[in-house]
């Protein structure tokens, strides 16, 4: 065989096995698959796990809510309303579906919302603060009248009225009108109804911030007055000064008012005790009189009446 033949093919062999050594030590660096881990399924739950279970549910109490927006007016369907069942059903709430399913809203109702019968009542939302012994009336205030902005619906405050001397009022006075009456809302910001949800729409923390900011420089103060007290405020709020006194909250009112416990005879009783000089606040004042003289009264003359030609005249003889 010729020597470059021989040559030329040890060549090739000795690439070949370069080749091959390096192709080798590749594969030896490469990791070694690792082996997926087998995830045991969870276990099944033990008998005590599912008498727990069991024994909650049976004490639970069923609730109808519903499971989508509902407009005004439109009678509600079986698709409106399913049954969820709470550890303490709300007071009020009803607890079948026949009770809801029919029945006509008269005002917009949102997902989630839990059902009673006030649910279908009509009025806006101040005729759903007050009970029926109660009317809503708003009072003008300024910085000073408003507490300097700090009221919050669902605060308590003394109706106080100053009066200044003056021809009709012969000194001047300062009481209280009517203690004890009930915030329901301060501007555009309002508590809850009486079935203890928002009287407004729940907002974005943006928009409750906006809503606080008015609150704050709002000039008008919606309050709950007893029926049989309301022309006495709306006589005040026209005869004086009027200012506006926060209880404190440690006197519980707002609780009592939602135990249902009603405060309006106290208030009737307690505001009849504690008036001082009332009739000042007539709007007219003293009546005046005309001086009597001493000596006998003279009856008066009647004039003649005289007419010529258009002209008529009074003539006393």
């Amino acid at each position: 065989m010729n020597s470059r033949v021989t040559m030329g093919l040890a060549g090739l062999l000795l690439v070949a096995a370069i080749i091959v050594g390096y192709w080798g030590l590749v594969l030896s660096r490469q990791p070694a698959p690792i082996a997926e881990s087998v995830v045991p399924p969870p276990a099944a739950p033990t008998m005590v796990e599912k008498t727990i279970a069991n024994a909650e549910d049976q004490t639970r109490q069923t609730v109808v809510v519903l499971v989508r927006d509902v407009p005004p007016f439109i009678p509600l369907t079986a698709t409106d309303v399913a049954l969820e069942k709470l550890r303490s059903a709300p007071a009020g709430s009803l607890s079948s579906l026949d009770q809801a399913i029919g029945r006509t809203p008269w005002r917009h109702l949102s997902i989630g919302t839990w059902l009673s019968d006030d649910s279908f009542d009509a009025g806006g939302p101040l005729a759903r603060m007050i009970h029926k012994d109660e009317r809503a009336l708003a009072v003008a205030v300024d910085e000073v009248i408003g507490v300097g902005g700090q009221l919050l619906p669902g605060d308590y405050v003394d109706v106080l009225l100053y009066l200044r001397q003056d021809q009709s009022n012969v000194q001047q006075s300062a009481q209280i009108v009517i203690p004890a009456m009930r915030v329901l809302g301060i501007g555009e910001q309002f508590g809850l109804t009486n079935d203890g949800k928002p009287a407004t729409p729940s907002a974005t923390p943006e928009e409750k911030l906006k809503q606080d900011q008015r609150r704050i420089t709002a000039r008008t103060v919606v309050l709950a007055v007893p029926e049989q007290l309301l022309s006495r405020l709306m006589l005040a709020t026209q005869s004086g000064t009027l200012r506006l006194a926060v209880r404190s909250s440690e006197e519980q009112r707002l609780a009592k008012y939602w135990a249902g416990e009603s405060s309006s005879p106290t208030h009737i009783d307690t505001t009849n005790r504690q008036l001082f000089q009332f009739a000042q606040l007539a709007v007219g004042g003293a009546v005046k009189t005309s001086p009597v003289s001493s000596g006998p009264t003279a009856a008066p003359r009647r004039g003649i009446e005289v007419i010529r030609g258009n002209q008529v005249t009074q003539q006393t003889p």
